[in-house]
């Protein structure tokens, strides 16, 4: 069988021109070296080097052998240099933030990806609200989160990942026949979420700021925390919700049955990003923001191929 040890050999000799001088380059001894090539010859079965007065002429066979040669040991020095990435690098605790809907995006298969390939990074994944999150990132309680946009603070940096559409959600077919207009918001008996965050939360601001241009005020029915109660509310029909199309796509079949979903005129968007103070990032740190921006980037592209 053929060794490692004996295409090195061969390949130092070949770039040498000669036992002694790929024994040199190499460390070892001459006749270790001329040793090598004779028991690969033998496995081969055939001539690599032929002297001609003090130097050693490669044969066809040498050619032929030598792109293989080196693709091999190449691919052992790249196996060598993964092995130590994770065993050098990638340890300890990375504390990421997320905004509360975000595990239908991404949060199972990120906490997947992490321990399958890093299994000596710890995660903590924190986190209610983009305005929560952007606020722990400023005070150095967060190296890295993904948040909605926009962030207004010269000190971040600021990675786009997914765009996606805001949706009006209801257990009637019948409001569902048209887009939803602000008008049809204003007018609607709706449960919405993020009530700790009404405030400051990016979806609120964008509903209020187009309703109020109709003249009325943004006014929920009931105001829940999370999106998983506004949708059970609205399978009941008790009141209609909103929702991105990402939050759908990530419930599949737990998306509580009965519901359907219409498209706003004109249409909302948010933009989500991967946002990290200036600075370095831990090696740590640096795998999880790299694994996000992936999978967030992956589920933009499934998104828009759904509506192309």
């Amino acid at each position: 069988m053929l060794s490692l040890h004996q295409l090195r050999c061969f390949l130092a000799t070949l770039e040498h021109g000669s036992f002694t001088a790929a024994a040199g380059a190499l460390g070892y001894a001459q006749p270790s070296i001329s040793e090598q090539v004779r028991l690969l010859e033998q496995q081969l079965d055939t001539t690599l080097f032929r002297r001609v007065g003090r130097g050693l002429v490669p044969t066809e066979a040498a050619r032929a052998l030598q792109p293989h040669a080196s693709a091999a040991l190449a691919a052992v020095a790249e196996a060598g240099r993964a092995v130590a990435s994770v065993r050098e690098l990638l340890t300890g605790t990375v504390r990421f933030g997320l905004f509360r809907t975000a595990r239908f995006y991404l949060t199972a298969d990120l906490v997947a990806d992490v321990l399958q390939r890093h299994p000596g990074v710890r995660v903590e994944l924190v986190g209610q609200n983009s305005a929560e999150v952007l606020e722990h990132l400023r005070k150095g309680r967060l190296e890295a989160a993904v948040i909605a946009l926009p962030v207004e603070d010269e000190n971040m940096v600021v990675t786009p990942v997914l765009r996606d559409e805001l949706v009006y959600v209801s257990a009637d077919p019948a409001r569902l026949h048209a887009r939803i207009t602000p008008s049809d918001l204003a007018a609607a008996q709706l449960v919405l979420p993020d009530a700790s965050w009404r405030e400051t939360d990016t979806t609120r601001r964008q509903l209020a700021q187009a309703v109020q241009r109709t003249g009325h005020p943004l006014r929920p029915r009931i105001e829940v925390e999370d999106t998983e109660t506004a949708l059970e509310i609205a399978a009941r029909g008790l009141a209609d919700t909103v929702t991105w199309r990402g939050v759908l796509h990530g419930l599949g079949d737990r998306l509580p049955a009965g519901l359907g979903w219409a498209p706003l005129r004109p249409a909302m968007y948010e933009t989500f990003a991967v946002v990290h103070r200036e600075g370095e990032l831990s090696p740590a740190s640096r795998v999880v923001v790299d694994l996000v921006t992936a999978r967030m980037r992956e589920l933009d592209r499934a998104m828009r191929a759904r509506t192309g």
